[in-house]
C-alpha cells in the first residue's frame, strides 16, 4: 500500500499478504441494477483505475465478469496504474473532461483530491453503502468537512508478530492484552541474550497509535488552519510509553523499521516481538524457513483489556470523478466493490481487512489477517489535510522521536516538531 500503510521500502510486508486465487461471483444484494433512485442507467463502457498489486488478476477478472453479467450491455475497462507519478496523473485526470469513471486512491489521499473539486460528493449514498458499519480508519479519511467523497474499499494495519518459542521459554502462555501486561511480558523476554522487542526509534506509525490511545493526535484543525499537536499532554504521554517500550529492546534510535529490515532481524530467532503488518511473517520465513512454526500474532495491546490498541489503518478508498460521463453506472461499480459479496471474497483471497466491522469474521482461519481485523476495529488515519504529504516528506515526527530517545527535553522537542507540522499543513501546495 505504499504511502497508504508503510514506507515504500517496507511495502514487501503488504505484498506478502496477497493471495493469487480468484474471487467468486457477486450476490444479488450487492450487484444492484438500478441507479439508486434515478432509474436504470443506460449501458456504457466504464474505465476503472486500480493500483498495481492491489488485487490479483484473478480477483479483477472475476469481478469484471460478474459485474458485466449483472449489467447487460455494460463493459468495464479495468486499467492497472503504476505507483510512480500516480498523484499527478490522478490530479490531471480530475481536472480533465475525459476522466476515468472510478479511481482507487489511498485512504489518506482523499482530502488532497477532494480539495481539487473534481471528486463526486457521495454523502447521500452512505446509508445505501452501509456506511455506519465502515471501519473508522477507512471511512473517516474519505469524509472531508462533513461530506463523503471516498468510499472505503479494503484495509491493512499493524499487529505484533511474536516468537512462540521465546514466549514459552519466558513462561508466557497468553499474549498480553493491556499495555501494563505488554511491558511486564517484554521485560521478561528481554533476558538470556534475547531481545524483548525490536522497535526502531522512528517507527512513527506505532507512536501514532499510542498517541491516539491517550486521546491525542498528530495534528488538529483549528478553524481554517491546522496545528501540530505533538506538544499536547496526550501526545507526550504516548511518546513516553513508546520510549518505555523501545528501551526493552536493542532497536536503533535513529532509523525506522526498514533500516535494517526488521523482518531480517526477527528471522535470526533472538528477537521476541516486532510491530508489523502480518505479511511480514512471509518475509521472515523466507529468510529463515525454520521460523515457520514459531511465529504468532496478537493485536497491539490497549490501555485496557476490553479494547485493542489504536492502529494506523492503511488502505484504499474508491472515488468517482466529477468528469465521469457515466456517474450512475460508476456508482454501481463502487457499490459492488464495496458490497458484502466482493468484500467477503476479496478478504479471503487477498488477506485484506474488509471495509465493514461486521465482516471481520470472514478472516477466521487466517491467523495473521484475523488478528489484523481485530485491531482494525480501533483504526485511525493521519490528519485529514490535503497537505499531509508535505509533513511526511521531511517527517519531523521521526526527528522528534530520535531526539526524545537520545535524551533531548521531550517538551522542547515536541514543540519544535509541532511547529514544523503546523507550517507544512498551512503552506499552500
Amino acid at each position: 500500500m505504499r504511502s497508504r500503510l508503510v514506507p515504500a521500502a517496507a511495502a514487501f510486508a503488504l505484498a506478502a499478504t496477497l493471495g493469487l486465487t480468484a474471487c467468486g461471483g457477486s450476490s444479488s444484494d450487492d450487484d444492484s441494477k438500478g441507479s439508486g433512485g434515478g432509474g436504470t442507467p443506460a449501458p456504457a463502457k466504464l474505465t476503472v483505475w486500480i493500483m498495481q498489486d492491489s488485487m490479483s488478476d484473478g480477483v479483477i477478472s472475476r469481478f469484471k465478469t460478474s459485474f458485466e453479467a449483472a449489467h447487460k450491455g455494460t463493459t468495464l475497462d479495468i486499467q492497472i496504474q503504476q505507483w510512480d507519478g500516480i498523484g499527478q496523473k490522478i490530479t490531471s485526470a480530475l481536472a480533465s473532461k475525459d476522466a476515468p469513471d472510478v479511481i482507487e486512491v489511498g485512504n489518506t489521499q482523499v482530502a488532497q483530491y477532494a480539495a481539487s473539486g473534481g471528486v463526486v460528493d457521495l454523502t447521500d449514498k452512505v446509508a445505501d453503502l452501509q456506511g455506519s458499519d465502515w471501519i473508522p480508519g477507512l471511512g473517516d479519511p474519505g469524509k472531508i468537512d462533513g461530506k463523503q467523497y471516498g468510499v472505503p474499499w479494503y484495509a491493512a494495519n499493524r499487529v505484533v508478530i511474536y516468537n512462540k518459542d521465546l514466549f514459552a521459554k519466558a513462561g508466557i502462555t497468553t499474549p498480553p492484552k493491556t499495555r501494563d501486561e505488554w511491558i511486564a511480558d517484554t521485560t521478561k523476554l528481554n533476558s538470556g541474550g534475547n531481545d524483548g522487542i525490536y522497535l526502531p526509534g522512528q517507527t512513527w506509525y506505532a507512536l501514532a497509535g499510542f498517541v491516539w490511545d491517550e486521546g491525542g493526535d498528530l495534528a488538529v484543525k483549528d478553524g481554517d488552519r491546522w496545528k501540530g499537536a505533538l506538544d499536547t499532554p496526550q501526545a507526550q504521554a504516548g511518546m513516553a510509553f513508546y520510549k518505555q517500550l523501545q528501551a526493552l529492546g536493542k532497536g536503533p534510535k535513529d532509523s525506522d523499521e526498514a533500516k535494517p529490515l526488521q523482518a531480517d532481524v526477527f528471522a535470526k530467532g533472538k528477537t521476541a516481538q516486532i510491530i508489523s503488518v502480518p505479511g511480514g511473517a512471509s518475509v521472515i520465513t523466507k529468510a529463515n524457513p525454520a521460523m515457520q512454526d514459531k511465529i504468532g500474532f496478537f493485536p497491539i495491546p490497549g490501555k485496557t483489556a476490553d479494547k485493542p490498541g489504536a492502529v494506523f489503518t492503511g488502505g484504499s478508498d474508491l472515488v468517482i470523478p466529477e468528469a465521469s460521463q457515466h456517474k450512475e453506472l460508476a456508482y454501481q461499480v463502487v457499490k459492488a466493490l464495496a458490497g458484502t459479496a466482493f468484500q467477503t471474497d476479496m478478504a479471503k483471497e487477498m488477506s485484506y481487512v474488509p471495509n465493514r466491522t461486521s465482516l471481520a469474521s470472514v478472516l477466521d482461519g487466517n491467523p495473521g489477517a484475523s488478528v489484523m481485523a481485530v485491531g482494525a476495529a480501533n483504526g485511525h488515519a493521519t490528519p485529514n489535510s490535503p497537505n499531509w504529504a508535505a509533513v511526511e516528506a521531511n517527517n519531523p515526527i521521526k526527528q522528534y522521536m530520535t531526539q526524545v530517545l537520545t535524551g533531548a527535553d521531550p517538551a522542547a522537542a515536541a514543540k519544535t516538531a509541532s511547529d514544523a507540522i503546523t507550517k507544512a499543513l498551512n503552506t499552500a501546495s
